[in-house]
């Protein structure tokens, strides 16, 4: 039931206190009606005995106090879902941006989502392959996986962001991959560069975009990961389809509920933001799941830039406390132009060994990312080492790990964003790259898959065997 109130108290900020209020819930749906006619959405974010918090999605200049009215509307905030949302282009609400008509809804769903059993859960082991080596060889993406991207200002998240997007799929699965992708507060700029290149690559096709744009209410930032990850949860549990969902920039995100916390006058925690953002936080990632029974799955990946490249920052700090690992993104691999320029050592995939090996990506996989990671954590260490003695003071075997480093920088990590690079290219990939160095050197793997991929002499890389457990 509809209920109207003329009883507006104060507005602060997106927030409009309504007073003399009965039978309003939290979370209800609200109407803000102008004097003109024109009509806001808004949302009641907190209760007190006869007085409603209403934050209003469009902002909430123009309200004049005595000749505004503020209309309950006894629902929640639903998102209106049918299959015709592939391909197209929303606002951060929800709304239709790309000039479309409306969706004809075929199911309504609360954008906060309904809360999953854990037990009902089933746990993540199906490789996504995403094209970029860097991932893909050493830190994998695991379907049903909550894997976030730090990155920095300036560096090249969002181009990595859209080379996922276009790129990825489960292995072996055809038909049934969508991608949503919900940016918050980005650029009239940005949002052109992620329309072009969904469109221009066919990825749009599969492909879902809710764009918040930096000029857009704060208040909207905070409705677009909720109603992104809502569709993912009817693509993936009403329409049985692997979802993967790219959120960027989380750190808008945040910085769009402190605005809000500050506004509602909340005692501040660190740096200024809420006491509850890692509930908050929690409350979105944790969406990202696979069920049991259900063929369907949520693989997420938020996209945060670390404030002055940061990684106590309480944004990252926190969100590596829910996810399972991090890419980092390294601006002075960015600086010797390594594209995309991903910081493997400190990356990490808790979950790469469940979604490779044998029957997933194939059986050498885990042996050769290991044995990678630790020739260019050492070349790495060479490097830095010669910066103090000279170049002159390693051994040759230092300098073969210090050639190293730098091959696997240009060879292995560095790729464009026009390259996607299959699974089986990446792994021949890196034995290439390891015939550098003697049969003794490569202590990480299995004599016999140093053999079969190397040869006898372990100084030329062989053809793979055709059939490589794929």
């Amino acid at each position: 039931m509809r209920h109207e109130y003329r009883t507006i108290r104060s507005i602060t900020g997106p927030l409009v206190l309504v007073g003399e209020v009965s039978g309003v819930t939290y979370g209800e749906l609200a109407e803000v009606i102008l004097a003109s006619g024109e009509r806001r959405r808004g949302q009641v974010i907190e209760l007190e005995n006869d007085t409603a918090l209403v934050q209003v999605f469009e902002g909430t200049s123009g309200i004049d106090v005595p000749t505004t009215a503020v209309a309950f509307e006894g629902r929640g905030l639903t998102l209106d879902l049918s299959p015709d949302i592939l391909g197209r282009t929303f606002n951060g609400l929800g709304r239709p941006l790309d000039g479309g008509p409306k969706i004809l809804p075929d199911r309504r769903m609360d954008i906060n989502g309904l809360p999953v059993n854990p037990v009902a859960r089933d746990y993540p082991d199906e490789f996504i392959q995403t094209g970029i080596s860097a991932i893909d060889g050493l830190n994998p993406l695991v379907r049903g996986q909550k894997l976030p991207i730090f990155s920095g200002f300036g560096l090249p998240h969002n181009s990595l962001a859209a080379q996922i997007a276009r790129q990825a799929g489960v292995l072996g699965e055809t038909g049934s991959f969508a991608v949503v992708f919900g940016a918050m507060g980005i650029t009239h700029e940005e949002a052109d560069y992620f329309v072009e290149s969904f469109t221009e690559s066919g990825a749009a096709a599969r492909s879902v975009l809710y764009l918040n744009l930096a000029d857009d209410p704060a208040v909207e930032r905070i409705a677009t990961p909720r109603v992104a990850l809502t569709t993912a949860e009817y693509l993936a549990f009403v329409r049985n389809m692997h979802v993967l969902v790219i959120l960027t920039d989380l750190t808008h995100y945040c910085e769009a509920l402190r605005e809000i916390a500050s506004a509602r006058k909340e005692v501040p925690g660190r740096r200024g933001y809420p006491g509850y953002l890692y509930t908050d936080l929690a409350g979105i990632f944790e969406r990202a799941c696979r069920l049991r029974n259900k063929p369907g799955s949520i693989t997420l990946i938020p996209i945060l830039t670390m404030p002055d490249d940061d990684k106590t920052h309480p944004i990252p700090d926190l969100t590596g406390y829910i996810t399972e690992g991090q890419i980092i993104l390294s601006r002075p691999l960015m600086r010797k132009n390594v594209e995309p320029p991903v910081d493997v050592l400190p990356s990490l995939s808790r979950l790469k060994d469940k979604g490779i090996g044998r029957g997933k990506t194939r059986e050498d996989h885990t042996d050769l990312s290991n044995q990678l990671f630790a020739a260019y954590a050492r070349g790495k260490e060479m490097q830095e080492l010669a910066v103090i003695l000279g170049e002159s003071a390693l051994s040759d075997a230092d300098r073969r790990y210090f050639a190293f480093a730098d091959a696997f920088e240009r060879q292995y990590v560095s790729q464009g964003e026009r390259d996607n690079r299959p699974i089986e290219e990446t792994l021949s990939l890196g034995w290439s790259l390891l015939s550098s160095f003697p049969r003794s050197e490569l202590k990480r793997i299995d004599p016999v898959l140093t053999t079969r991929y190397l040869g006898d002499g372990g100084e030329h890389p062989a053809a793979p065997p055709s059939k490589g457990g794929l």
